[in-house]
C-alpha cells in the first residue's frame, strides 16, 4: 500500500528525513515512532503530498506520489496533528463541505458523511457546533474527516495528543475498529498504544530508520538486554559515573531528577544474564559512596526501552545511529 524509497527532505543545510526506505503492506496496521525532531511529521506530510519530497519515491497504491499527487490523495484519509477544524461550523456541515472538497459525487456525499459519523463515534453530536465540542470530540471530528471520502489507507499524526486517559482509550478503540478494513500508519507516542493496536512497528531517530518489526520481535531483540532504575538522593553527574563504570553496565542513557531534595532517577542497561549480579554491584557501589539509595528495580527489555536505546544518544553526535537500518529495509 505504502512503498518509500530513499526519501530526503532538506531544510537548506539541514536534513531532516534522510534516505529513509520502507512498505507497509494492504491491511497493515503499522506505528510510525520517534523522538521529537526525529522527522515523523515531516514524513507524514512527504507521504500525504503536503511537502515535496528532496530526494526519493513515494507510491501509494502503486501510484507515483510525484507523477500523479490528485490520484494519491484520493487513496489517503489524513488527520495531521494539529486537526485544522472550521470551529464554528456544526459537525455535519463541516463533513459534507469536507466531503465536497474531496472530490466525493454529491450522490454518495449524505450516505459517506452518516457513514463517517458512525465510524468515528460522532453522529451524536453531528448537530453540534464544532467549538462547543471537548478536545476528545473534535479528534473524533478530525478522524471522521479523514474517512469521509472513504479512503483504503489512514495516516494518522498523534491522534491521541493532548487527550485525558479516557479521552485516549475512547480514540485507541476508534483506531482499533478502523483496524478491521483500512490500512492505518500510526504516528504516537504513547507506546501502549502501539502495542494494543499495531501490528509491526517502525522507530525513526534523526531522520533515519533505525528499527523494524512486530512489537513482540523488538521486545525480543532487546532480550539481552536488561534494565535497572535506581533512585537516590545524590548529584546526578556523579550517580551516573559511578555505575557507568560497574562490570557489565552498558549504559545509563536516562537521568531524571524527581524532587527538590536532590533525588534523581536513572535508567540503567545492563547485560540481561548479569541482571542479578549487577544488582548487587550497584548496592555496594552506591552503599559505599555513601549515597542515599531509595529504590533499585529491575526488569526485562519492555518495547519502551528498546525504543529509548535506539533513539536515545549523545546529541553531539554528529552522525546518525545504526545506518544500515534503512538500507536493509530498501533492499
Amino acid at each position: 500500500m505504502i512503498e518509500v524509497r530513499h526519501l530526503t527532505k532538506r531544510y537548506g543545510d539541514r536534513v531532516a528525513v534522510r534516505d529513509l526506505s520502507f512498505d507497509v503492506a494492504r491491511g497493515e496496521v503499522v506505528g510510525f515512532l520517534g523522538p521529537n525532531g526525529a522527522g515523523k511529521s515531516t514524513t507524514l506530510r512527504m507521504l500525504t503530498g503536503f511537502l515535496e519530497p528532496s530526494e526519493g519515491e513515494i507510491k501509494i497504491d502503486g501510484i507515483d506520489a510525484r507523477k500523479q499527487p490528485v490520484e494519491v490523495k484520493r487513496r489517503i484519509g489524513y488527520m495531521p496533528e494539529a486537526v485544522p477544524l472550521y470551529l464554528e461550523m456544526r459537525v455535519s456541515e463541516y463533513l459534507r463541505y469536507r466531503a465536497e472538497l474531496k472530490g466525493v459525487p454529491r450522490r454518495e456525499i449524505a450516505k459517506n458523511v452518516d457513514r463517517a459519523l458512525a465510524l468515528a463515534s460522532v453522529a451524536d453530536v453531528k448537530s453540534r457546533i464544532i467549538g462547543q465540542l471537548s478536545k476528545g470530540y473534535r479528534q473524533r471530528v478530525g478522524i471522521a474527516d479523514a474517512l469521509v471520502a472513504d479512503p483504503p489507507l489512514l495516516i494518522l499524526d498523534e491522534p491521541t495528543a493532548g487527550l485525558d486517559p479516557n479521552q485516549i482509550r475512547q480514540v485507541r478503540d476508534l483506531v482499533r475498529e478502523l483496524a478491521r478494513e483500512k490500512t492505518v500508519l500510526l504516528s504516537t507516542h504513547i507506546l501502549p498504544e502501539v502495542e494494543a493496536i499495531c501490528g509491526r512497528v517502525l522507530i525513526i531517530d534523526r531522520g533515519r530508520l533505525v528499527s523494524s518489526g512486530r512489537p513482540e520481535e523488538l521486545r525480543t531483540a532487546g532480550a539481552g538486554i536488561a534494565t535497572i532504575t535506581v533512585e537516590a538522593r545524590a548529584d546526578g553527574e556523579r550517580l551516573v559515573g559511578l555505575l557507568t563504570g560497574l562490570e557489565a553496565v552498558l549504559g545509563v542513557p536516562v537521568l531524571t531528577p524527581i524532587g527538590r531534595d536532590g533525588v534523581v532517577r536513572v535508567r540503567v542497561d545492563v547485560t540481561a544474564s548479569e541482571l542479578d549480579r549487577v544488582a548487587e554491584r550497584i548496592f555496594r557501589a552506591v552503599a559505599d559512596a555513601g549515597i542515599d539509595l531509595r529504590e533499585l528495580r529491575r526488569a526485562d527489555a519492555s518495547l519502551e526501552d528498546v525504543f529509548a536505546r535506539l533513539t536515545t544518544h549523545d546529541t553531539a553526535s554528529e552522525a546518525p545511529p545504526l545506518d544500515a537500518g534503512a538500507e536493509q529495509v530498501a533492499s
